[in-house]
């Protein structure tokens, strides 16, 4: 993968991630909200979260100690 797409497809999942950490605050401060939806949306953030991390490693040049 090139390191244009990388960058564009980082900056893709970074919003999500943002989107998700906005949704995630939005339903727990409503007050009554469903467990089940919260767990799923936190989940997703997490796998985002990985993705994130690996294309980042994608971007570093690698350093030989």
């Amino acid at each position: 993968m090139e390191e244009a797409a990388i960058r564009a497809r980082l900056a893709t999942i970074k919003e999500e991630h943002r989107d998700l950490d906005a949704a995630i605050e939005a339903i727990q401060s409503s007050g009554v909200f469903d467990l089940l939806q919260v767990q799923r949306l936190k989940k997703r953030k997490l796998v985002l979260k990985d993705e994130i991390s690996k294309l980042e490693g994608m971007l570093l040049p690698d350093i030989i100690a």
